[in-house]
């Protein structure tokens, strides 16, 4: 309920849902830059949301580090829900069903902001994607196609360093050699000049859901992807040192785009038919 209800914004304009669509896997239905109240735009993607109970930190530059204070990062920014977190606990006080479903879940007569974020991280917990072909490969359920096994074999060689395999990110933050990048990245948070145009390694799982890519949305498609660590790579002084140019084949392009979808879990972004 508090996930898709926009009384958390200022203006009761914008959810949590408003940029985290379920077709999209939680993430903004294409967008690049989000839309928060008043029209304004944010400076970054909206990420998908899923798996987070093994987040070690939130955001592209992990300026958040425990899941119960993630809502708090959207909700008080003035691009995105503009609102302070006194005033939505007001808010939902003043809401009968509200006081009622929290005297249900947790046995209060007042909402407070310890209980709010309970509710809101225990629901983002919830988020669980893991039934994607890939996981039914590894459940001995099915077996890749030979194309798919040949983008797998491609994947363990030359992605998973940094897209560790179950969850397909190992959470470190990384320059991975983008052009015209004026976002410091991690560097935002630790000041640190070595952190500059470092960004947290997102997951592979879900992909076809969550376009389009890279913390400022600037490429739509996958072979767009692709085409950048193949060839595309930028140097700089703090550029990922695992990361050259991988010169990937047309044929090696298709094998590993084959391979990426069987990471799509469609059941959890809502997209089986019934």
């Amino acid at each position: 309920m508090l996930f898709f209800d926009p009384v958390l914004s200022v203006d009761s304009t914008i959810s949590c849902g408003s940029c985290h669509n379920k077709l999209f896997a939680y993430s903004d239905r294409g967008s690049s830059l989000s839309t928060g109240i008043n029209q304004q735009i944010g400076i970054r993607n909206s990420p998908p949301i899923f798996n987070v109970l093994w987040n070690k930190s939130f955001m592209w530059d992990g300026g958040v580090n425990h899941l119960e204070f993630m809502p708090l990062a959207p909700i008080e920014n003035e691009l995105e829900m503009g609102e302070k977190i006194k005033h939505v606990i007001a808010k939902l006080n003043r809401i009968p069903e509200y006081r009622n479903q929290f005297k249900q879940a947790y046995g209060i007569d007042s909402i407070t902001d310890k209980y709010f974020l309970f509710a809101m991280a225990q629901f983002l917990g919830s988020l669980i994607s893991a039934n994607s072909a890939y996981d039914s490969v590894q459940l001995g359920l099915k077996p890749f196609s030979v194309t798919e096994q040949s983008g797998y074999d491609l994947y363990k060689q030359k992605c998973a360093t940094c897209h560790a395999e179950p969850l397909f990110t190992d959470y470190s933050f990384r320059n991975n050699g983008l052009a015209n990048t004026s976002d410091s990245g991690r560097m935002r948070i630790t000041l640190l000049p070595e952190d500059r145009n470092k960004f947290k390694v997102p997951s592979l799982r879900n992909l076809d859901y969550s376009f389009p890519y890279m913390h400022d949305g600037r490429f739509k498609t996958l072979p767009e992807v692709l085409d950048h660590y193949s060839e595309n790579i930028i140097s700089s002084p703090t550029l990922d040192p695992e990361l050259k140019p991988m010169y990937f084949s047309e044929t090696e392009k298709e094998q590993l785009l084959a391979f990426l979808k069987t990471l799509n879990d469609p059941g959890f972004a809502g997209r089986l038919n019934p």
